[in-house]
């Protein structure tokens, strides 16, 4: 069974789990964590039971995990008082970190501290590790108001721009090994290096135009699941390390 791991409002969630019903996926959102039948069991993993669209499935049923959340929200408990939503958003953000650390089977991406779905760098950090992984880099500037204006005058205008000449940038889709996207195989090699900075295994990373000494433009682990391309890449990762994760389960 794949997984996917989404707000209740992420209708591409919604649609690829439709499209992925032959393989038996499920969405799981805030509310199933409110729903009764979840079991974690350190000792005896073959116990554990998880809760996935409303139906109870047993943890060792899942063959892979693709996390679209990068944490509970209080906007989505609306179910719960008012009151307890900003401590129910923290724990259950904290369960699922702890719950999706624990699967064998393959997640895309691991849980860092600060985000479910893989290290929340900031782009100032993107920036920094494609710089000193020899890529060109596009020059980025903060905009922040000038002192005694408050944090108000801030919010009037974006915190980070780029350079005019930006117009025609093209994302290249880092899954695993591969790389789905419109530029040149340099920029498709560029992209697998940068996401071995956070070892992260799906990763969206934008460069300036398609042609090779293109600059590096932002990244970003918000993957946008609507193409083919992307859609059968994701099965053929989850289809090629489940294979591997149960080999080496047989093993331990």
């Amino acid at each position: 069974m794949l997984v996917v791991v989404a707000s209740s409002w992420d209708e591409a969630a919604r649609t690829l789990v439709k499209r992925w019903e032959p393989h038996g996926a499920g969405l799981l959102t805030v509310n199933d964590l409110s729903r009764a039948g979840w079991a974690h069991y350190l000792e005896d993993p073959d116990r554990s039971r998880a809760v996935i669209g409303g139906r109870v499935v047993a943890t060792g049923d899942i063959s892979g995990v693709l996390t679209r959340l990068p944490a509970v929200t209080d906007q989505e408990l609306s179910a719960i008082v008012a009151e307890d939503r900003a401590y129910a958003a923290t724990e259950m953000t904290a369960f699922l970190m702890y719950w999706l650390s624990t699967l064998e089977c393959p997640v895309l991406n691991q849980p860092s501290a600060s985000c479910l779905c893989g290290p929340s760098w900031r782009p100032e950090q993107w920036t920094l590790a494609a710089s000193r992984l020899g890529l060109p880099v596009a020059p980025r500037r903060r905009h922040t108001p000038p002192f005694g204006q408050g944090i108000s005058a801030a919010m009037d205008e974006p915190l980070f721009s780029f350079p005019d000449t930006h117009t025609g940038v093209v994302q290249m889709t880092v899954i695993g090994d591969r790389c789905i996207g419109a530029g040149d195989e340099e920029l498709a090699r560029q992209a697998r290096l940068l996401a071995t900075a956070p070892g992260v295994d799906l990763l969206a990373v934008v460069f300036s135009g398609p042609e090779a000494g293109s600059q590096f433009v932002d990244a970003h682990l918000w993957v946008d699941v609507s193409h083919d391309a992307v859609e059968e890449s994701l099965l053929d990762y989850f289809s090629s390390h489940a294979h591997t994760s149960s080999l080496q389960g047989g093993g331990a």
